[in-house]
């Protein structure tokens, strides 16, 4: 058994421990949260040890790995510290405000030969699985163009001030780290890691703090050129929703977490794929997971964490290295958008 303890009992926290409570080789030997209500609920009714200090926690439970869902600008203190004492990380993304911090973590990680990831969660998804691959296979041709977007409704109101840490630029917040990262994680995942940043806008719609909407352009070695668009005041979409697209010389490939549409130029075919439009749907797609919550990419990127503690999955899907790329991108938006 592998034992696990969790630190950030917020929304992701607790999703994180409904999944990993529910794994048969992990034991959850301790919860640790500043909230001291959240913690007696856990306690009393889980039957779950919790604790106000995570270093008091990492010594009283000794976990053999820790889930950290807190803040961003906690993320490399925390992490440091797990992976100084020997413990595997699984960290909540973004990995660190400073990319240089992320190169950091990755350094000790790897001297230790910890499993360290992050939970860029769309890279679990079977959709985005298999455009990466028929992308990488040369379905559609060579790549010229790659577009990601995201919409949602998060911030749908003036703000006057910051309320939580989500809200708080120099806590990590806004737009650019909670939403426009997963789309940067998830080009470069499918692609490749822009050489360049060209251009980059930050707007704020509602917030006073922070930004609501990301808009990019980016550069490859190669010369194939990306576009970014990430909006968290979209009022026309229930919740988040992400697309990417690819555009090739034989082809183009539309990707959303329910179903990848892929377009063949007449008289091009790929492995069974006839010219013109194919739908392939994510029931099709998708790998079983030990416990369904919210979605299998949440329950798969733990199952994947666990798999590579015990030694039996040592692919590299997500860990603190491609992270801290995702990172220096969104580093280069931050100074392009400010000027």
């Amino acid at each position: 058994m592998v034992k696990v303890a969790l630190i950030g009992a917020g929304k992701m926290g607790l999703s994180h421990f409904a999944i990993i409570s529910a794994h048969p080789e992990v034991e959850v030997v301790g919860v640790c949260d500043s909230a001291a209500f959240l913690t007696s609920v856990i306690s009393k009714q889980l039957g779950v040890k919790t604790f106000s200090d995570y270093k008091k926690m990492f010594k009283e439970a000794s976990p053999d790995a820790v889930i950290i869902s807190t803040p961003n600008s906690t993320h490399f203190e925390i992490a440091k510290n797990a992976l100084e004492l020997g413990i595997h990380v699984f960290l909540e993304k973004p990995l660190c405000l400073n990319p240089a911090e992320g190169k950091k973590l990755f350094e000790i990680a790897s001297s230790k030969n910890l499993v360290n990831q992050v939970g860029y969660h769309n890279r679990f998804i079977g959709t985005f699985q298999e455009m990466k691959r028929l992308v990488q296979a040369g379905a559609i041709g060579d790549l010229y163009h790659m577009e990601g977007k995201a919409y949602g409704q998060v911030v749908i109101r003036p703000t006057k001030s910051a309320k939580t840490w989500r809200s708080k630029k120099s806590e990590g917040g806004g737009c650019l780290h909670d939403y426009a990262c997963h789309v940067v994680d998830l080009m470069n995942f499918i692609s490749d890691v822009p050489s360049k940043v060209r251009s980059a806008q930050l707007q704020s719609i509602f917030s006073a703090d922070i930004e609501d909407a990301v808009f990019a352009q980016f550069e490859y070695k190669n010369g194939t050129t990306g576009y970014l668009e990430a909006n968290w005041s979209d009022q026309s979409v229930r919740k988040m929703s992400t697309t990417i697209t690819a555009y090739g010389t034989k082809g183009k490939i539309v990707t959303d977490r329910q179903e990848l549409r892929l377009y063949l130029s007449p008289g091009h075919t790929f492995e069974g794929f006839d010219d013109g439009w194919t739908s392939k749907y994510i029931t099709e797609l998708q790998a079983p997971v030990n416990f369904y919550m919210r979605g299998e990419e949440y329950s798969a990127q733990l199952d994947h964490f666990i798999d590579g503690i015990l030694g039996r999955d040592t692919s590299v899907e997500t860990n603190f290295q491609t992270a801290t790329a995702t990172d220096e991108v969104i580093e280069q938006i931050a100074k392009l958008g400010k000027g």
